[in-house]
């Protein structure tokens, strides 16, 4: 049975720190019956990732300790239920090679270098209560565990800050460590850094929910928990990170809905409510502007939307989904464990119930004070939140988990050209389905986009933005490739297409779709909108080049030139919001004609009137739209 509910220091969710509390222990007493007989794993039930089964047990252990380690933490070393006893037991179990549930190291499983630096982090945090507790024969084996860390290779992404972690904590307990690791590590955190704050997760256009809950989660924190500002870390290196931090977490509040959705985008979002992690970071640090009554605000907004909507299964296990249980979202390294990295959204609860972040009244998210029309530069992404919808949407013009001539096919998580925090694209099938603009074969066969280049990104008077990006196009033939990671472009034999340029104009949550292709071609095109997926069928409207998708959202597209018929794909079991999915779409009945600009409106509501749509006027390259108040908007396109 939950609290009840406080409207006057909550008013926008109700919750407070007594619900993140009761959260907290439901989610750690639902794993207590998958304890192995030496407690040194959790074989949470099912489907095993790639890793093995031990791995994935490893990951159970080290993700759960997380929000153990979290809930001791705040209460300032009280622990009634014996939390950090049980895993001082699998401690000792886990790190003794003569052990049967011996750990998988570092130095000989990746995917242990991962879970290592959740150990190390929650021993750091309960260093008191735990680590000093220890006896020296199990300290000494859990060095001698982490410290096969060192000078192991990483991969050049979010990972550095594993090693990271894990050296900085043998740093600080007399065990071996390299600076030149560190050093190395911090090199390649500098390497990720883009405009306002964002990070990419590598050198790919790689910009999805990893920027908050991997990449800003860990620097501030490391100078927060470790003796390192002064000394591996220059205090100017910390005031540059508090000051990416500061622009990004601008830019993640209005990513939030008003439900608590976070944009269903990137890849891992089995994860889930990981997506808070970065506003507890801010907090915790006292890093950011934002009050810290708008923080809880956005990470218990978070954590009730999935809570409420069944995340915690019956048995109360975070199971791989989204909402609910829902394995094709699962990616190769997923395993039953994976899921509860969510309780990097829960570090929060670290904080002490007398902090401001708790006791301070909730402010609204920028969308539940008016409209937000932004452009985050970094991503490419065209912003629209609407106050009267609650729904954030982003129109995508630069990210794609690629580099610009990259052939693969596309990653549905990353290269749609749109969005948001109420629709999910379909995740079953290997070609684009939703929020594309494709060329079709002989066989109705949708070509690919992945690798293209990004023109502009631009805001406009009058809260108009505008983008566009361009590239060749191609079909890939991905019959052989089975992989189920969905943040990567799949591969196989490729039929190369022409270039086509795709420009975005949007305004009150309207996008016009601007499309040319720019080379010959005997494919047509076909133009799609968003999906919607829910559990009753939705209704269906397609009246001449208008057409509408209505359950809770509605998705509609109109033609405005040069389309000629339009339709809706069904797609059933392609997504965890719902058993029914459908994406409404225009096309061209001949093969378009090169240079020529095609149009369409691209809209998602819940319904009611409908907006009105500008006029708009094609002279060649050079566009102008007139909106229904009277404001001229005029976009150039560059020459083919």
């Amino acid at each position: 049975m939950m609290p009840p509910e406080d409207h006057d220091r909550s008013p926008y969710t109700g919750w407070t720190r007594a619900h993140w509390v009761m959260v907290a222990d439901e989610m750690l007493a639902a794993v207590e019956p998958y304890w192995s007989p030496g407690g040194a794993r959790l074989d949470l039930p099912g489907p095993t990732s790639r890793n093995g089964e031990v791995s994935d047990g490893l990951e159970g252990f080290a993700r759960t300790f997380l929000l153990a380690g979290f809930r001791v933490a705040g209460e300032r070393g009280a622990d009634p239920s014996g939390l950090l006893e049980r895993y001082a037991h699998g401690l000792a179990v886990g790190t003794d090679p003569g052990s049967s549930e011996a750990w998988p190291r570092p130095d000989t499983a990746d995917q242990a270098k991962v879970e290592a630096a959740s150990i190390a982090l929650v021993l750091q945090l309960t260093r008191p209560w735990l680590w000093d507790q220890l006896d020296s024969a199990v300290q000494d084996r859990v060095i001698a565990w982490l410290s096969t860390v060192v000078g192991q290779p990483y991969p050049p992404i979010n990972w550095v800050w594993f090693r990271i972690v894990v050296e900085s904590f043998l740093r600080e307990v007399g065990g071996p460590w390299s600076a030149e690791d560190i050093y190395q590590d911090l090199s390649v955190h500098q390497s990720l850094r883009r405009a306002d704050g964002w990070l990419s997760d590598g050198r790919e256009r790689s910009y999805d929910h990893y920027t908050g809950w991997a990449l800003h989660l860990y620097p501030l924190l490391w100078t927060h928990l470790f003796d390192v500002t002064g000394t591996l870390c220059p205090q100017s290196l910390r005031d540059l990170w508090a000051s990416d931090l500061t622009r990004y977490l601008d830019d993640a509040a209005v990513l939030v809905g008003a439900d608590g959705s976070p944009l269903m985008q990137g890849r891992s979002l089995a994860y889930r409510f990981a997506a808070a992690a970065p506003f507890w970071v801010g907090a915790i640090t006292g890093t950011g502007e934002h009050k810290p009554g708008l923080a809880r605000r956005a990470a218990s907004g978070v954590l009730r939307h999935f809570v409420d909507r069944g995340a915690l299964a019956p048995d109360g296990l975070l199971r791989l989904g989204w909402h609910r249980e829902w394995t094709p979202i699962r990616q190769s390294y997923s395993g039953p464990g994976s899921p509860y990295w969510a309780a990097k959204g829960m570090l929060g609860l670290a904080l002490p119930a007398d902090h401001p972040v708790w006791t301070d009244v909730e402010c609204p998210l920028p969308v539940e004070t008016g409209d937000v029309a932004r452009v985050i530069t970094a991503p490419g992404w065209l912003v629209s939140a609407r106050q009267d919808t609650g729904i954030v949407t982003v129109i995508n013009h630069g990210t794609d988990h690629a580099l610009p001539g990259d052939t693969r096919a596309d990653a549905p998580l990353y290269a749609r050209l749109a969005y948001s925090t109420a629709t999910m694209p379909p995740l079953v099938d290997s070609h684009p389905v939703d929020s594309s603009v494709c060329l079709l074969d002989g066989n109705g066969v949708p070509s690919h986009r992945s690798g293209f280049h990004t023109l502009f990104v631009r805001e406009r008077p009058g809260g108009v933005l505008v983008g566009a990006s361009h590239g060749p196009v191609r079909w890939v033939d991905t019959n052989a490739d089975t992989s189920p990671d969905h943040g990567s472009g799949r591969s196989g034999p490729i039929t190369p297409g022409p270039p086509v340029l795709v420009a975005s104009v949007v305004r009150d949550g309207v996008e016009i779709r601007l499309v040319r292709v720019d080379g010959e071609t005997s494919s047509t095109l076909r133009l799609s909108g968003w999906p919607v997926a829910a559990d009753q069928r939705p209704h269906i409207q397609v009246e001449g080049l208008h057409v509408a998708v209505t359950a809770a959202m509605r998705s509609c597209l109109r033609g405005v030139r040069g389309f000629d018929h339009a339709g809706v794909d069904d797609c059933p079991g392609t997504s965890p919001l719902g058993a029914y999915g459908f994406v409404p779409w225009l096309a061209t009945a001949a093969a378009p004609v090169p240079g020529r600009v095609l149009a369409a409106a691209v809209w998602l509501d819940r319904g009611g009137p409908e907006p009105a749509i500008p006029v708009v006027t094609v002279e060649h390259n050079e566009i102008s739209l007139r909106w229904s108040d009277g404001l001229d908007t005029r976009v150039t396109l560059p020459n083919p």
